[in-house]
């Protein structure tokens, strides 16, 4: 079978234009999305639930289909499971065809490689900042209630509940100041 996907987005709120193509396709269904929100796609969820072998989902643009490199190869994955196929007229991929199934292979090979990057550039980031003696991670406390929790622990007079209601030092902190 072959079903048209549209979703609302800006170029084409309305999804006429998308639909409009889609029937060019001879698509023998169409599953249209009510809104644009990433958060809820119903539609898409339900249609790849339902997909059958050698079934194949046009969209107009893979934009459409995904909201992220991540995104889409989610849904290859689970489409490629069942056995079905994805054909995106703008882009011009079709994963039924030979060069179309290595498209999976190489959009999940970006995503790798687009996670490498933005690892490698966070780390150069926190040397770089530690080089410039910029400290990094989650803020320290105040060093007025450090100072006054510590006070408490060491006169043995306050329970740890007391010296963190008092002064808002969790026993953690208070234990890590301490063996600092």
């Amino acid at each position: 079978m072959i079903i048209g996907y549209a979703r609302p987005y800006d170029e084409d709120p309305s999804c006429l234009k998308q639909i409009q193509q889609l029937k060019t396709h001879h698509c023998q269904q169409i599953v249209q999305e009510t809104h644009s929100s990433a958060e809820e796609r119903c539609a898409l969820e339900n249609m790849v639930e339902n997909l059958s072998a050698s079934d194949k989902i046009i969209c107009v643009k893979l934009f459409a289909l995904a909201d992220s490199s991540l995104h889409l190869v989610e849904i290859l994955e689970e489409i490629e499971q069942k056995r079905a196929f994805i054909h995106s007229l703008t882009e011009d991929i079709d994963t039924s065809t030979a060069s179309g199934c290595q498209f999976t292979h190489i959009v999940k090979q970006l995503v790798d490689f687009q996670s490498d990057v933005i690892s490698e550039k966070t780390k150069q980031g926190l040397r770089i900042a530690q080089k410039k003696g910029i400290i990094t991670g989650r803020p320290r406390k105040p060093d007025e209630n450090v100072q006054r929790a510590l006070v408490m622990y060491n006169s043995r007079k306050y329970s740890l509940a007391e010296i963190r209601q008092e002064t808002g030092i969790s026993k953690t902190t208070l234990y890590r100041y301490l063996e600092s």
